[in-house]
């Protein structure tokens, strides 16, 4: 394929028709990098989807500013200030207007600031001039944010560092409900099941458990990574990770109370970032707290998986964790909803049901309480699968691997307008 024809293609899947934008997908878009940018709006709906745009938790490590006015506004607000890395301008002009307008805006930018156009034409001729002529991409309004952040991604990201691992992040709605438990048990089945790499990161510093269930000893760990954030690189992670199994690396938790472990919003971002870019799956354990840092590793997680008992208590925190991480993240899915320890002798609980429909979920999975083959696991530092491989309850953490890893969809059944319990409808992920 030509170059030309390969830019009509590309144009093309940007296409509008009847007056919407092509819709993306979300999950494919690549974290945004650290960058400025300033935005110069016309019309109030691409005024809107940036600022959306900008709160989304792809785009956390961008700093973004949107202002109105177009091309003419940008050129008057650039003069007496320095430009960021990147200006997106909304224009409805055309022609030898719009070339003599960006020819002035070039005029008071620095020579390595990046340009995005947004018109309202769509026109192969337009973008090919402005391509031609320095502009990093040309946009059709409406626009979607899928479309936005990717043509931000690809202007910043370089191709050839492949795509980031997925961060999948388990939290228990209360202290003791077996989270780690589950978050371990599923790291080790994507792993040996579908033979992903994945780095299993233990983030509960004080008493985490990762180290027992899989029976490692490892002399360093996540430690040495948070208090040494400005050394953190791929070396380093390699040599503070632990190899439990052909694709399991573990970045074990000190688990000893030397030291407290009081920590920054960002403590942890860096070592995230880091192991993005060295497994395709990143799997964190956090501890059952609300801190500054916990709430902005969930902000940031592609999937959250919620771990909860049949009881009042966590009923209510597993609602206040969903209406919470709705607000942190607007755009992606709910959490998964794990039910664990279901039918404790003698213990009232509430009925699976009853617990999801004030939550507006349906769980993932449906753990029974075995205190004996969680407790033998537990004693040989065995996962479920290994210690009894045709258990049911080693299929369900298969089940949750697949949903956290795209490879089932949570489908959900309705008979007599009432919800029944969740079934997982297996499959193959759909090809991009």
């Amino acid at each position: 394929m030509s170059n030309q024809l390969q830019e009509d293609y590309d144009f093309q899947e940007r296409d509008v028709s009847a007056g919407h934008p092509v819709s993306g997908d979300l999950n494919k878009v690549r974290l945004v990098p650290r960058i400025t940018v300033q935005a110069f709006c016309e019309t109030e709906i691409v005024s809107q989807t940036i600022e959306m745009t900008a709160n989304d938790r792809r785009m956390a490590r961008a700093k973004v500013k949107v202002l109105s006015g177009g091309l003419a506004s940008a050129v008057e607000y650039f003069q007496p200030a320095p430009t960021p890395n990147l200006t997106i301008i909304e224009s409805s002009l055309a022609g030898e207007e719009l070339m003599t307008g960006l020819g002035r805006l070039a005029e008071v930018c620095d020579m390595d600031t990046k340009v995005i156009v947004i018109g309202h034409r769509n026109d192969i001729q337009i973008y090919r001039e402005l391509v031609a002529n320095g502009v990093s991409d040309y946009l059709v309004a409406p626009l979607s944010m899928a479309d936005l952040m990717s043509a931000i991604s690809d202007i910043f990201i370089d191709p050839e560092q492949g795509p980031l691992g997925r961060v999948m992040a388990f939290i228990g709605a209360k202290g003791g409900v077996g989270s780690s438990t589950i978050c371990h048990n599923v790291a080790w089945t994507i792993s040996s099941r579908y033979r992903n790499d994945v780095i299993l990161s233990d983030f509960d510093l004080a008493f985490g458990t990762a180290n027992i269930n899989l029976d490692q000893d490892p002399p360093q760990g996540i430690a040495e990574a948070v208090y040494s954030p400005d050394r953190m690189d791929d070396i380093l992670l390699d040599r503070l990770l632990a190899k439990c199994a052909d694709h399991l690396n573990l970045l074990a938790a000190p688990s000893t109370l030397d030291r407290t472990y009081d920590f920054t919003q960002d403590a942890f971002n860096n070592i995230i970032e880091v192991a993005q870019k060295s497994s395709p799956v990143v799997i964190v354990d956090l501890p059952h707290q609300w801190t500054a840092w916990t709430r902005q590793v969930l902000s940031l997680a592609d999937e959250i998986v919620i771990t909860a008992t049949p009881e009042l208590a966590n009923l209510r925190n597993a609602k206040n964790l969903i209406d919470k991480l709705a607000e942190l993240r607007p755009n992606d899915a709910k959490p998964k909803l794990v039910m664990n320890q279901v039918g404790v002798p003698k213990r009232p609980e509430i009925s699976v049901a009853d617990f999801v429909k004030p939550l507006d979920i349906q769980p993932a999975a449906i753990i029974p309480f075995d205190p004996a083959i969680f407790g033998m696991a537990s004693n040989n530092g065995q996962m479920i699968a290994e210690a009894d491989p045709k258990s049911q309850i080693g299929q369900s953490f298969e089940f949750i691997a697949q949903l956290v890893t795209g490879k089932a969809e949570l489908k959900v059944e309705k008979k007599g307008g009432l919800g029944l319990l969740s079934k997982l409808k297996l499959g193959k992920k759909k090809s991009a």
